[in-house]
């Protein structure tokens, strides 16, 4: 018998939880305060924005915690809440043609990239091992780590990277998506260091489930 369990209220629009869990899943390293998804979801109003953190937080999707200095409030979502990961990571891979196209009349923001970056590299292996990249994105940068059983998406974290890839959001969602290629971007981008390296990162396939 599954277990119950408590729906989103009806009343909740859809575009707003979703737009909530997807600002939870944005920052999972470091569980949010109420004033960073403020931040994060531009535009919302703020008594909107506190009526959906308690819709959701009533449906057992997230819930709030005490920061590590007792200081504060954060918010992070439940284990049933964490399970929206690969349905939101699904609906990104699925939204790729539109998010290359580029923003057009949407807000777009360079930090949000890290949440697409992961979604278009879930399940893919680098063939062999190479140094991390770090990719630009109007200045803000996300570092891409090659390991054994995929890649990493983060911050910089100090270390050396082979290469560093300067381009458009539009170019770099379409080179993690597949639908472009280092070599016929080249033009369009700066590349600096081991190009062998991106080539590494962005052309890793998709793993094969084992029979």
């Amino acid at each position: 018998m599954s277990r119950s369990r408590t729906a989103a209220p009806p009343s909740t629009p859809r575009r707003s939880v979703s737009r909530s869990c997807s600002a939870l899943h944005l920052q999972q390293r470091d569980p949010p305060r109420y004033g960073d998804l403020r931040e994060a979801l531009s535009g919302i109003a703020t008594n909107l924005l506190a009526g959906r953190l308690r819709d959701l937080e009533t449906a057992g999707v997230i819930e709030r915690r005490l920061s590590e200095g007792g200081n504060a409030i954060t918010y992070a979502l439940t284990p049933w809440g964490a399970e929206l990961r690969e349905p939101i990571n699904g609906l990104i891979r699925w939204s790729t043609p539109l998010m290359i196209r580029g923003p057009e009349d949407d807000e777009f923001r360079p930090e949000w990239m890290s949440l697409a970056l992961q979604a278009l590299f879930t399940g893919r292996v680098p063939v062999g091992q190479t140094a991390p990249v770090n990719v630009s994105v109007a200045d803000h940068f996300i570092q891409l780590r090659a390991t054994p059983t995929g890649i990493d998406v983060g911050l910089p974290d100090g270390r050396d990277v082979g290469a560093v890839l300067s381009a458009e959001a539009p170019i770099v969602l379409g080179l993690a998506a597949g639908v472009l290629t280092i070599d016929a971007i080249a033009s369009a981008v700066v590349m600096d260091g081991d190009i062998a390296a991106l080539h590494t990162i962005f052309e890793a396939p998709r793993a094969t489930a084992e029979l």
